[in-house]
This record gives structure tokens, sequence and C-alpha cells, in this order.
């Protein structure tokens, strides 16, 4: 068995499911003491799994979102585990599938609240505390939609851009303080957030079109992201730094969508 986070301090944000429950129970069954956060309590669920497998976590209960909260949870994980190694940015949400002009500016204020404050504030408050261990890594979960346009909507994709070019800035920011940054971009994978899109396509009978434009013809599972998590924040990844990784069955190497003309609505 792998012991590659024995006595690593590792923070793990939307690990109440999806992605990030699968990361937090990964990097727990590799030796880590994890804090496993969320503002829902089914966090508290993933630290039940972790605890019943014989491994270390924590739930906080707490918005990534917020300043306050992010805080809180890294002088959390400095008090109970005596530092911090690994923070992994992970939570966000979707915001739907509203197009560009029918969207709200609440809408876009909330999605780039989460999915790219959350990340800066993750690097901000942890990376200092990562500096004092001498070396660790941050991870932020980012998304094909911030590649180019076509895998999610404009608030989400704007977001997800955002978070890529926030970890090349931050590594160059921590230069010389041998703490890495990068993000993965995941495809479509089968997490809450999806979970509306793969329970349409079950009770259509049409769960086999789920990932057909990927040339490996599936929707991705979280734990084959968490593994990608798992490696950027290991030694094994020691000279990766400033990266966006896709993981996404090759989606991204083409991109291909239908596209609607302005002024026009879909049949």
């Amino acid at each position: 068995m792998s012991t590659r986070f024995s006595g690593k301090s590792i923070i793990v944000t939307g690990a109440g499911s999806g992605i990030g429950r699968a990361s937090a129970i990964g990097f727990a069954a590799e030796g880590a003491q994890v804090i496993a956060a969320d503002r829902s309590d089914a966090v508290h669920e993933t630290v039940r799994r972790i605890e019943a497998a014989g491994g270390t976590a924590r739930a906080f209960q707490g918005d990534a979102g917020s300043e306050a909260d992010v805080a809180a949870m890294v002088k959390v994980a400095c008090e109970l585990q005596g530092g911090i190694d690994v923070f992994y940015a992970n939570a966000g949400i979707s915001g739907g599938l509203t197009g560009l002009f029918d969207c709200t500016v609440e809408l876009w204020e909330e999605v780039l609240r989460i999915n790219l404050i959350g990340p800066f504030l993750a690097i901000k408050h942890a990376a200092p505390k990562i500096v004092e261990r001498g070396k660790g890594a941050i991870i932020c979960t980012a998304s094909v939609a911030g590649l180019r346009s076509g895998a999610g909507g404009p608030p989400y994709s704007a977001s997800k851009a955002g978070v890529i070019s926030l970890v090349q800035t931050a590594a160059q920011q921590l230069s010389g303080s041998n703490v890495r940054v990068n993000a993965i971009c995941p495809g479509l994978i089968e997490t809450g957030m999806t979970r509306p899109v793969y329970d349409h396509a079950r009770e259509v009978g049409k769960i086999d079109r789920i990932g057909r434009l990927n040339p490996m013809r599936r929707g991705g599972e979280p734990e084959e992201i968490a593994r990608a998590a798992l490696f950027l924040a290991s030694d094994e990844a020691s000279y990766i730094n400033g990266q966006a990784i896709a993981v996404d069955g090759g989606l991204s190497s083409s991109h291909p969508v239908s596209r609607q003309e302005f002024g026009k609505t879909s049949a």
C-alpha cells in the first residue's frame, strides 16, 4: 500500500461528493491527515468512510468562497495537524447552461465567487503555511470549459479560464518557495454537479451517449480525477508547476460542438 502522503496535512474543498470526496478518500488511504471541507453536511459521510477504512480525517463545514471560512479551515489544519502540506481547492458550482445574454449579474457573481475567488483564497491563506513546511503543493480544479468554448455555460467557462490563469500567476508569485501550483481540467465527470445530466440520460435510455464527443466515448469517474490530484500533490510531480492538465478522455483535443446562431433559439 502506497504511503506517499504519510504524515502530510491536506485540505480538500468540495469534499462532500464527487471529485472532492474521491480525492479526500484517496489522500487518506495513502497516509494523509485530511481536512474534508464542504458547505454541505454530506462532508460528514466522507469522513465516516475514511475513518471506516482506517484513515484520519476531520470534517469542516464552510463555504470555499468565504474568506473567513477558508482562513478558519487553514487555522484548524495548523492547530490540529501542525501545518499544511497540500491544499486541493476543488469546490465549484456549474451555474447552469443559461445563454450569455440571458445570464444575470447575480449568477455571474456567485459562480465567480465560488469557482475563482475560492481558489484565490486557498492560495492566499494556505501558501504561506505550506512555505513554512519547506515545500508542498496547491491544486485547483479548473475545467476543459476553461480551455475553450463549448464545454460549459458562460459564467462557469469564464471562471475556470480564470482558475487556469490564477495558477500560472500564483506559480510565478511563489517563485523560489518550493510551493507548486497546478490546475486539473476535468472533462465530463459523474458528480453531484453533473448528476442531472446523467439522470436524464438514464431516464430516456441514452446513457450510452454520455461522453460520446470524446475519443474514449465515455464519461469519467471522480476517482480518475482524484488520481491526477494525488499525482500533482506528490513528489512524483516535483517539476510540474503552473500547469493546467486536462483529464478529459481527449475531449479538449477538439471540443466538437453544435453551434447556435446569434438571435436564434434551438428547436
